[in-house]
């Protein structure tokens, strides 16, 4: 399993699905169709004859089961790669038996991984770690999740004494924008319970998420002559900087972690006639959500009042908590966890400071943990994953496969 994962990995990520978020249809780049279709191929070559994929490029198809009575589970992960940096041309190389020391990805354009930046690379020391050239993002996230799923499921299919009821595979576009559970067919998947294999590093096990909603703060300023404009001139930019300080600084993403929730500035535009803020909210906790959302409101009406109106606010919610979902099938949880200590991964069961695939589509009547990948470093030059830790997933989706069948 260790060399089929790793060469499947290494031929998708050669596949630029890189999704453009300014791009409305679906998919939003056509290498997200190209490689469906060769997903699709792969998964009929397997013996799973239903294989298919639509004309929004969700893939899926079943693996049936060789014992009665288990329910229908499904493993889920997307096509795409971030659009924070290019996944074209993803020259990945392996770096066996790690030595635990900075890693130099690219001398002449003076990239390097250190250690001081990435601590967690202190424990991957005698591993074999695939990297990037420094130059494009890797694409673990969320090719590894595929590889992974697949090359569980050929084990599946060459190991028939392993007792399992059908098994559901789907493949997603366009997650990295928001998008992937848009126009998923939950009833036409037909399973009952459902794992994105979409997590990071090794033991990772997720049930929780944030709550997030969006915002687009618009300012309408007056530009006058700046010699001339004494009582005259209002500086949108100003008052753009003036809304930015009245969210605390304690409550940004780079000074908050595990269950605390911020505000967080995406994107500023503008000049002194008209400026434009985007933010993201975020909150696991319901409560704390919905005073972030009614504070933002607040600051708005504030300076409205100052300011005669000229800011509007358009707030809309996003996502939510998993979690309201999950807890009442709580055992798909605990089936993950016991799975993992059975194949020798440590759990580490933490919330997920973001979004996945499967907190919309748990609210779409499909509860759906997060489970891991291997990968860290998402979304960038530096992003790398061990090998074995992508073993370890295989193991642990043929585990999880059977021990539904056991139960």
């Amino acid at each position: 399993m260790k060399n089929k994962v790793v060469e499947r990995f290494l031929k998708y990520v050669t596949f630029d699905t890189t999704a453009d978020p300014k791009n409305a249809n679906c998919p939003s780049s056509e290498g997200q169709r190209v490689f469906a279709n060769y997903l699709v191929e792969e998964l009929k070559s397997l013996g799973l004859e239903d294989a298919n994929v639509d004309k929004n490029s969700y893939v899926m198809a079943t693996l049936k089961g060789n014992t009665e009575g288990v329910d229908t589970i499904g493993f889920i992960s997307h096509l795409d790669t971030a659009p924070d940096i290019t996944g074209k041309n993803v020259k990945p190389r392996i770096i066996e038996n790690y030595d635990g020391k900075d890693i130099v990805l690219n001398r002449e354009l003076n990239v390097v991984t250190k250690v001081s930046d990435y601590p967690e690379l202190k424990g991957l020391v005698g591993e074999d770690l695939i990297v990037t050239d420094g130059t494009t993002l890797l694409g673990a996230d969320d090719k590894a999740g595929i590889a992974e799923i697949i090359t569980a499921i050929e084990y599946l299919v060459n190991n028939p004494e392993i007792k399992h009821g059908d098994i559901k595979v789907g493949f997603t576009p366009d997650e990295e924008v928001g998008r992937g559970a848009d126009l998923f067919d939950v009833e036409k998947f037909g399973a009952k319970y459902a794992y994105t294999i979409d997590g990071g590093i090794e033991g990772e096990l997720q049930y929780e998420n944030f709550n997030a909603a969006g915002a687009t703060i618009s300012i309408q300023g007056r530009n006058v002559h700046p010699g001339a404009s004494k009582n005259k001139m209002v500086n949108a930019l100003h008052i753009a900087a003036e809304i930015s300080e009245m969210f605390p600084a304690s409550e940004r993403p780079e000074t908050t972690e595990g269950y605390e929730g911020f505000y967080h500035l995406n994107d500023l535009n503008g000049n002194v006639e008209n400026a434009s803020m985007v933010y993201i909210i975020r909150d696991h906790d319901k409560e704390k959500f919905e005073a972030r959302k009614a504070h933002m409101q607040d600051v708005v009406n504030k300076l409205n009042e100052k300011y005669d109106g000229r800011i509007t606010l358009d707030l809309k919610d996003q996502y939510f908590n998993m979690k309201e979902k999950v807890e009442p099938v709580k055992f798909i949880v605990d089936i993950a966890e016991e799975a993992m200590n059975e194949v020798g991964i440590t759990p580490k069961i933490v919330p997920v400071r973001g979004g996945t695939d499967g907190a919309r589509l748990s609210f779409m009547g499909l509860p759906c943990p997060n489970i891991f990948t291997g990968g860290l470093n998402f979304h960038g030059k530096n992003e790398c994953i061990p090998v074995g830790s992508m073993e370890k997933c295989v193991n642990l989706i043929v585990k999880i496969a059977e021990k539904y069948a056991q139960k």
